[in-house]
């Protein structure tokens, strides 16, 4: 079974570069929060109680995973108002995820699962 890895590792020239899982998941989050049509991120039942035992990837609704090869997988779980396109949110918030994340941190984007977890009325 693979190691699980919390940090990507980027060789520079004077040294290691350490971007944290918890920090991409804070790029998600802005990047989701900025796209016309996400209510916003659901939290996903449990998370409190995983955050106690060391699982705390669900805590904002974002889960980022850090491959073998340092590309990411990240998962998100969120809300879409009532009237938008359930398809072109979900489609915004993978380019706004990818572009932001790629832009900041320089790693590869291996997948961005929406999961579209309710609609609301506003």
């Amino acid at each position: 079974m693979a190691e699980y890895k919390q940090y990507i590792t980027q060789a520079q020239e004077n040294g290691n570069v350490m971007i944290s899982e918890d920090v991409i998941a804070t790029i998600v989050s802005h990047a989701v929060s900025e796209v016309e049509g996400v209510v916003g991120l659901n939290v996903k039942t449990g998370a409190d109680i995983a955050e106690l035992i060391g699982k705390k990837n669900w805590g904002k609704g974002v889960k980022v995973v850090i491959t073998d090869e340092d590309a990411l997988e990240i998962d998100c779980n969120l809300s879409v108002s009532y009237g938008h396109s359930v398809v072109t949110v979900a489609k915004a918030v993978q380019e706004a995820v990818t572009n932001a994340v790629e832009s900041m941190t320089g790693v590869a984007i291996k997948s961005v699962n929406v999961n579209v977890c309710g609609i609301v009325r506003q």
